[in-house]
């Protein structure tokens, strides 16, 4: 180290950059770089969400439509596939509840679970969940299983 190759430590010296509205001397003074009216230039501005600058917003462009049933019921939908996999890495064993699906995070637990009939079943297994398909319930049954609706 010598004289030549000194320098402050990281991040010790800031460039203050250009003092805004601080006089006329300043060269930044008056409308303090602002221009001149509208609601840019005012204080308290900020720029609403989908503003166009005053045009009719996208939004309120695009029609309305379609209907959204409040008193819907969604299920979170489990295939037999996934339950044969589990069986097969053998992370369960005879039985699946919903308390095994939530810790292994396949489901929320707040969410509604249904099985659904993807895949085949060669493993016996207990189910328990919120609901099954018919082809779901037929292929448990079949592979000498049960399925417990909760």
């Amino acid at each position: 180290m010598d004289l030549s190759n000194l320098k402050p430590a990281e991040g010790s010296v800031k460039n203050q950059g250009k003092r805004i509205g601080r006089g006329q001397g300043s060269g930044k003074g008056g409308t303090a770089t602002r221009g001149h009216k509208g609601a840019k230039s005012r204080s308290g501005y900020s720029k609403k969400l989908g503003f166009e600058g005053g045009q009719m917003p996208l939004q309120r462009r695009v029609p309305k439509f379609g209907f959204t049933n409040i008193n819907r019921v969604e299920y979170q939908g489990i295939n037999l596939d996934t339950l044969q996999k589990l069986v097969d890495e053998k992370v369960i064993k005879d039985s699946v509840d919903f308390e095994t699906l939530v810790s292994m995070g396949l489901v929320g637990k707040n969410e509604l679970v249904k099985i659904l009939g993807r895949g085949e079943l060669k493993t016996k297994l207990t189910v328990t969940a919120h609901k099954f398909t018919a082809t779901a319930k037929a292929a448990i049954e079949a592979a000498g299983g049960e399925a417990v609706t909760l």
